[in-house]
């Protein structure tokens, strides 16, 4: 009676393995830029709630960093010019930025972030 053999071999487990790695490696690089984002956005929902009465662009910015400090946001990821305000459809704040992350060698990711949130209340004139 001859015995039938199942399962993987050595080369396949270890191709299995190598492609894992790799798409582990990938997202142990990329999960921190996302969770970095989602601190932002976390960031922008408290400003936003909070209101902007009377405060000008300035002082949102400035705010708005203050807070990011507390969701662990890397100072160099936003710059105060990333911040602005759009008027065009009411009044909502935006933040775009774009992270760079280094992968393998030469290889880099370029991640595009954009999020906008509307405002509440009256923005000074300055």
């Amino acid at each position: 009676m001859k015995s039938k053999q199942a399962g993987i071999t050595l080369i396949g487990f270890l191709v299995v393995l190598v492609v894992v790695a790799f798409f582990g490696y990938m997202a142990m690089k990329l999960v921190p830029a996302y969770t970095e984002y989602m601190g932002v956005t976390k960031a922008m929902t408290q400003v936003s709630t909070d209101g902007v009465e009377g405060r000008s662009l300035d002082e949102i910015r400035r705010d708005l960093l203050f807070k990011m400090d507390f969701q662990y946001v890397d100072d160099a990821t936003i710059e105060p010019q990333d911040i602005t305000i759009d008027r065009s459809n009411g009044k909502q704040l935006h933040v775009a930025y774009d992270k760079q992350i280094p992968f393998i060698y030469n290889i880099d990711f370029l991640l595009h972030f954009e999020k906008s949130v509307p405002l509440q209340g009256n923005l000074s004139s300055l």
